[in-house]
């Protein structure tokens, strides 16, 4: 085992004790909460696209009556913020929903492991109304647990795509709003070109990749746990373990999270990755020495979803804040102006990044599946971390 993957035992011990306490019944409370998030033009310029709406027939006399109904139901809304936990889009959300709907939110941000972490120490005393990660299996799991509103339908569900569809769990205790590939295979083309470069999942494992690759912490970085987790329910536990275990005896480096990642592979520390879409693409537009490939078969995804807390005392902001992000407008507008800006988008009608690959395929791992056994799986990254 590599000195870099040892050196976050610790790291990963404590993330799989409160992926485990998450997935099981109990409470610990006491979480303070705070607000991570401000305005900024990019987003207000979102926003005003976000908001449009298209009028019928009824000329002035429709118009103003709209205005008179729409200023009536903001006056009714409550001065109280709608707390979102999220680790992505921060910089734009804010101001596109505050515009759109006159509904004030409160965003507290964080990556992963920390917001699993004030989710579970506020599991007898939820401080957030609403979630949105890339976290589908933690969130499936706290669902299973009685902590999400369900049997609630949004209004415009039936513009989601088929795929999308097809993850919204029977309970409807979340809904996805996009998913990006957790990882893809991302080449320094300094070290390698076309033809040399590792093309399949089973290659990074090759001996000419020796010391060579390099991937996030499924503890740590939210869509490392699916990519890990979709071959463990696809090819078994026993073949998955053997695979990874490939990967640590040639040689593999891990890093905290995919930005660090990506910085070893531009700086040469790491020639291959293991790099989730939007970091190896944002990479690429940048002009660094890198290129992208999508295996044949399949790059896991880590699926993002919006879940209402069940006890909510904002259920109207808070579904209202779940349709505002269902909706074309919007995910348009987080894909053109966004940060994580490279997802497949849930609803119909949106296009994706024009320079993402046109034959990019998903795969994911079962949300229920990925979520009763994240414990186990990322305990055993950890005993592989400390031998």
């Amino acid at each position: 085992m590599l000195n870099h993957y040892r050196n976050k035992s610790m790291t990963l011990a404590t993330a799989i004790l409160l992926t485990m306490a998450l997935s099981a019944c109990g409470s610990t409370n006491n979480a303070a909460s705070n607000d991570a998030a401000g305005n900024n033009t990019a987003g207000g310029n979102a926003a005003a696209e976000a908001a449009e709406s298209t009028t019928g027939a009824g000329g002035n006399a429709g118009a103003a009556e709209a205005g008179a109904t729409n200023a009536a139901s903001n006056a009714t809304k409550s001065d109280e913020p709608l707390v979102v936990y999220l680790n992505d889009f921060d910089e734009i959300i804010k101001p596109m929903f505050e515009e759109a709907t006159g509904y004030k939110l409160e965003l507290v941000t964080g990556n992963g492991a920390e917001l699993a972490s004030r989710i579970e120490a506020e599991k007898g005393n939820p401080h957030w109304d609403v979630l949105w990660m890339d976290s589908m299996p933690m969130i499936d799991q706290l669902g299973k647990n009685g902590q999400l509103l369900e049997n609630w339908t949004p209004s415009n569900q039936d513009g989601l795509t088929d795929f999308a569809k097809g993850l919204i769990p029977a309970s409807g205790a979340y809904y996805p709003t996009g998913a990006h590939a957790a990882s893809v295979i991302v080449y320094n083309t300094k070290a390698y070109d076309a033809a040399s470069a590792p093309k399949t999942w089973q290659e990074l494992a090759d001996a000419k990749f020796k010391d060579a690759v390099g991937m996030a912490d499924p503890a740590v970085a939210a869509p490392a746990y699916p990519f890990v987790a979709w071959f463990f329910q696809s090819q078994g536990t026993e073949a998955a373990q053997g695979y990874f275990d490939s990967l640590m005896k040639n040689g593999l480096r891990v890093y905290p999270k995919n930005p660090n990642v990506a910085k070893a592979l531009t700086g040469g520390e790491i020639k291959a990755a293991a790099l989730q879409e939007s970091n190896a693409y944002t990479l690429k537009a940048k002009g660094e020495p890198v290129d992208v490939i999508w295996p044949a078969e399949g790059a896991p995804a880590s699926v993002r979803v919006a879940a209402i807390q069940k006890e909510t005392k904002h259920a109207d902001a808070a579904q209202a804040f779940v349709e505002f992000l269902l909706d074309p407008k919007t995910q348009q507008a987080l894909i053109d102006q966004g940060e994580e800006s490279y997802f497949e988008p849930s609803a119909q009608g949106v296009k994706a990044k024009a320079d993402r690959a046109a034959e990019a395929k998903l795969v994911v791992a079962e949300a229920a599946w990925a979520g009763e056994h994240e414990g186990e799986i990322k305990q055993w990254f950890a005993d592989q971390a400390v031998k």
